[in-house]
């Protein structure tokens, strides 16, 4: 399914993440460049808000901001191109049956960020009481 606007998050107050937002480089052997897709992932859906040619990232070894025409903004695309872009990254397995994995690896992430933090915390004031102590 294409999403044709973005949705706005529930204000219901929840801390779920409902859109992610992925840049995905595709490209092939011996070529220089890669179309670099920057779309937005939901539950249900998949929405594409650009794409462009751009160098290999092991090529140059960051991401590159382009200096040269990108081509044109991607709803003002004809909606065969549109629909033809999105079958072609959904060939390759990026749809929105994704947004599960990236979701639970983002949660993961700020658990074990929140852990490290703790941890932190408490080996800072555990060494503040020992010097006080001594």
């Amino acid at each position: 399914m294409q999403l044709a606007n973005i949705i706005s998050g529930d204000d219901d107050g929840e801390d779920d993440i409902n859109q992610l937002f992925l840049h995905v480089d595709i490209s092939k052997p011996g070529q220089k460049e890669s179309l670099h897709f920057l779309y937005g992932l939901y539950p249900d859906a998949l929405r594409i808000h650009s794409i462009s040619m751009r160098p290999k990232l092991e090529t140059s070894g960051f991401l590159v901001v382009p200096t040269k025409y990108n081509g044109p903004v991607f709803q003002d695309l004809d909606e065969g191109m549109r629909d033809a872009l999105h079958s072609y990254i959904q060939e390759r397995g990026t749809n929105e049956n994704l947004f599960p994995f990236p979701q639970a690896w983002l949660y993961v992430k700020d658990n074990r960020n929140l852990m490290c933090w703790f941890r932190a915390v408490g080996t800072l004031i555990k060494e503040r009481k020992q010097a006080s102590d001594a």
